[in-house]
């Protein structure tokens, strides 16, 4: 089977699924309307910041992933694009952000706890680090802090102690 064919046929058939460039260019408009300016968007094979967000003295470098139907697809995607987003402190960022859909928003609490003293150590040492979650079906989005995603295991799990 030809692999181009068989993602096509996974995407189709297996859950929801949104693609990079459709949260990307969901979360570029929402951006343009608050005002932002924003870099022209990536050409195939291009390499760089998928979006760098102006507006005023506050800049944003954010890093977009898709949501895919299969977890260990998931998970490999969001270990590479913590590396893709504090890479760009080499750039100078002040926000390094990681922007997923929201149907990604489920997992998070329990990847937080499942890499619990990683995950408080990145939130120590990367403050600049955000999540921010992409609604593409209603063309919302919500930042959050990378301590968020432990804070909300932590106090659903907490049995009242």
């Amino acid at each position: 089977m030809h692999w181009g064919f068989r993602d096509a046929w996974k995407e189709k058939n297996m859950g929801s699924i949104v693609k990079n460039e459709d949260a990307e260019k969901c979360l570029r408009e929402l951006l343009k309307a608050e005002g932002y300016e924003l870099n022209e968007p990536k050409k195939q094979g291009e390499t760089g910041v998928d979006i760098l967000a102006t507006k005023g003295e506050e800049t944003f470098h954010i890093e977009v992933i898709g949501y895919k139907s299969s977890g260990p697809e998931r998970a490999k995607d969001f270990y590479q694009v913590f590396f893709r987003a504090v890479s760009r402190l080499n750039e100078g960022a002040t926000h390094c952000v990681i922007a997923i859909p929201k149907q990604a928003a489920k997992g998070l609490p329990l990847r937080a706890q499942q890499h619990r003293i990683a995950w408080e150590r990145i939130e120590k040492t990367f403050p600049e680090l955000e999540i921010w979650l992409v609604d593409v079906e209603n063309r919302t989005y919500e930042r959050t802090g990378w301590g968020k995603w432990l804070w909300n295991w932590e106090n659903e799990n907490s049995n009242g102690r």
